[in-house]
């Protein structure tokens, strides 16, 4: 039998000093091994000294092009921005923009290099990189992470390809939404990274119950992780915060990250743990 890896990703880390502590918790007296940081979002500083306290939590880059405020100033990206100077959460409408318009492809890069610029400035190591929502199945966005994170230390990604028949397994009475939307260019966009030399899963989990990760299902995860490296991300905080997704069960997500059966199964398993940096 191969060996199996996981790797266990809180998202939106510095969205929220709620998100923050949740982060902290579930790394100390949970399972967590690794976070997601949006550098530009109101809790970053306090996220970046969490995790300089916490030296054994792996961190990466969350990077955000919609549902969020930019890195550079809101006049150097204009097509990529409201009138708020926050960032489109029209994705379908931004996507052609920045396939089809040069100016608009020059702004994302910018603001891509500005966010990775700030990462490097806390001084943490870069253990992966992701995007808010997943915009990086984008191949326009992909393509500019990869140039830019090539200049910058980028050795891993997240591609969100999940095995259905795993899920049932794990929570045998799920109703799966359909992933026929995202699946083929996830698997365009794995084959593309892999092919650039990233470290890329080889199936993860979180995007069929994201913001509905509950103990069960986490233990399930675990107790039938297939072969090869997975990685299970969740949204964890103490609560609700200003920005929150409405629906996402942020307290329950945290409780599945410290739940004992769960942290039992962690740590009694022979599953090797870590970030990306660990594989």
């Amino acid at each position: 039998m191969s060996p199996r890896g996981l790797i266990v990703t809180a998202d939106d880390f510095g969205a929220a000093r709620e998100v923050n502590d949740a982060v902290e918790i579930a790394h100390r007296d949970g399972i967590l091994t690794a976070a997601s940081l949006m550098v530009s979002a109101p809790a970053a500083a306090d996220a970046v000294a969490l995790a300089r306290a916490n030296p054994r939590l792996r961190v990466g880059l969350h990077v955000v092009l919609v549902d969020g405020r930019p890195t550079l100033p809101a006049s150097a990206v204009p097509d990529l921005v409201d009138a708020r100077g926050l960032f489109r959460n029209d994705m379908a409408v931004s996507a052609a923009n920045m396939f089809f318009r040069p100016k608009v492809r020059a702004q994302l890069e910018a603001e891509i290099e500005a966010q990775f610029d700030a990462f490097r400035a806390t001084g943490l190591a870069l253990d992966h990189v992701n995007t808010h929502k997943h915009f990086h199945l984008h191949p326009t966005i992909a393509s500019a992470i990869l140039r830019v994170g090539k200049r910058n230390g980028l050795r891993a990604m997240r591609v969100p390809l999940e095995p259905s028949a795993v899920l049932r397994r794990a929570d045998p009475m799920t109703k799966l939404p359909a992933a026929f939307a995202t699946a083929p260019w996830a698997m365009l966009a794995r084959a593309r990274l892999r092919s650039a030399g990233m470290r890329v899963p080889d199936q993860v989990f979180g995007l069929a119950w994201s913001g509905a990760m509950t103990p069960a299902r986490v233990i399930g995860l675990i107790e039938n992780l297939p072969e090869g490296l997975s990685e299970i991300y969740l949204h964890p905080a103490t609560g609700p915060y200003e920005g929150s997704a409405p629906g996402y069960d942020y307290a329950g997500e945290l409780a599945a990250l410290v739940a004992p059966r769960a942290v039992a199964a962690f740590r009694n398993s022979v599953i090797i743990k870590g970030g990306f940096a660990d594989f």
